[in-house]
């Protein structure tokens, strides 16, 4: 088949099964779910990938292989491959403060987030934001939570109500370590790999299902 003709799913894949034992209709699927790639459609709906697609399949499957890198630092550094730039670097995300994984203060969450001391006790205290074990420090991730927390709480909710939202974080954590567990238990790359994809695609698919079944409880009964 020439490069220049539309190419399936299936083709696709054994076009990258060499380099990429591990790929697959579903997980090609789930990066197009997440964004990362837009092939065509035919009039019958099958999707058709031209060969701009496959390089770029080829690159993102490169990153999550090579570097281990989550779908959202993959995500910002395809703007740059697409402008044939150099890659080593991503771009930071202004909505994330995530991107160094340091540990931060007490004083770096009051100010990225807006809370204020009280605030943060009485989240800390209801459990929603928590301490890294064994230190007066937070996860980098506990920032967005902090910002998110204090939006919620500016719209009249109390820390003791934001409980439930993370006792359920808590258990979709347990359900997404209990699936990937077996992986991480090998400590080889390939494994590792495959974790890494396994968690990125659960929790992105968990997520999706939270959000789905939010709004559906939401629309049900609005007036109750």
């Amino acid at each position: 088949m020439p490069d220049t003709a539309a190419l399936t799913i299936g083709e696709v894949i054994n076009r990258l099964r060499d380099e990429f034992p591990d790929v697959s209709v579903s997980k090609i699927r789930f990066l197009e779910s997440q964004g990362l790639i837009e092939p065509d459609r035919s009039d019958s709906g099958y999707r058709q990938f031209d060969v701009q697609d496959v390089a770029r399949l080829r690159f993102i499957l490169q990153q999550q292989r090579d570097h281990f890198l989550p779908l959202k630092v993959i995500k910002s550094k395809l703007t740059l491959w697409e402008r044939g730039e150099d890659v080593g670097l991503a771009a930071a995300d202004p909505d994330s403060d995530q991107t160094s994984g340091e540990p931060l203060t007490r004083e770096d969450i009051l100010k990225r987030s807006g809370l204020d001391d009280d605030e943060l006790d009485a989240l800390v205290d209801a459990g929603v934001l928590y301490y890294i074990t064994d230190s007066t420090l937070f996860e980098s991730e506990m920032s967005n939570a902090a910002r998110e927390a204090k939006r919620l709480l500016e719209l009249g909710l109390e820390p003791r109500h934001l409980r439930v939202v993370r006792l359920s974080a808590g258990r979709e954590a347990d359900l997404i370590k209990q699936l990937t567990a077996p992986l991480m238990r090998a400590k080889n790359a390939e494994s590792q790999a495959r974790a890494q994809d396994l968690l990125d695609s659960s929790t992105g698919s968990i997520q999706a299902l939270h959000r789905a079944l939010l709004r559906a409880d939401l629309t049900k009964n609005p007036g109750s």
